[in-house]
Order: structure tokens, then sequence, then C-alpha cells
């Protein structure tokens, strides 16, 4: 069993890994606080506000979407995938409430209602 209070460090702090942590380091705090150095006001654009008003959903199927539709990175070929019942259940209850309201609590609960009993009771 290893000790993690006694590791040698000397195998990863050679000299170039320990600037590239330093530099990455400084890039990532100046980056992240770019916004709080500027003494001047800073908005963004009109059209870039608009385009961020879809990021929190292109996100989300950006992950969800592949996960229904695949397994291990293959495209699923059968319809007995209780995923695909899951989603669509989801999806249907999102529409109807037309995305007010609880939507997305009822969304998730309305998907996991059909999901788990397709997956455990059956199998799929």
């Amino acid at each position: 069993m290893m000790d993690f209070f006694n590791i040698d460090i000397s195998a990863y702090a050679d000299p170039q890994t320990l600037w590239t942590v330093f530099w990455m380091s400084v890039i990532t705090v100046v980056s992240r606080s770019f916004f709080f150095i500027s003494d001047t006001p800073w908005t963004l654009p009109a059209w870039a506000q608009r385009g961020l008003q879809y990021a929190p959903i292109a996100a989300l199927s950006a992950v969800v979407i592949p996960e229904v539709v695949m397994t291990q990175g293959v495209f699923i070929h059968t319809l007995m995938d209780a995923r695909l019942y899951g989603f669509v259940a989801g999806a249907l209850y999102f529409f109807w409430r037309k995305g007010a309201g609880q939507a997305v609590l009822g969304t998730i609960i309305s998907g996991m209602a059909v999901y788990l009993p397709l997956h455990i009771g059956l199998g799929w």
C-alpha cells in the first residue's frame, strides 16, 4: 500500500514541469481576474448577449443527446432501450409545461418515472 505522506516528488519536480505549472497558474489567474482589473464598466455586445441565452441548452444537449442515443461510442440499434422512452417522456413533459414553473424538476421526474421501470423492471 502506498503511503501518501512519504511520496518522493523528485521524479515529478523537474524544471520543465514546475515552469509549466507556474505559467499555467499565472495565465489562469490573469484570465479569471481580467474583468476585476479594469476600472471601466464592460458590457457584452447585443449579439453576444443573445448568443449566451442559448449556451445552457447547447451545452446540455451536447452532454445529454450522445448519452441517450449511444452506448460505448456506438449508436443504439434497437428500440428496446429505456433511455429513449425516458427522454421522450421528459421532453413531452417539458413541452407540455412550455418550460414554465418547475419544468426542469418535472422533466427529470417524468423521465425517470418512465426510465426506471423499463430499465430495472424489464432489464432494458
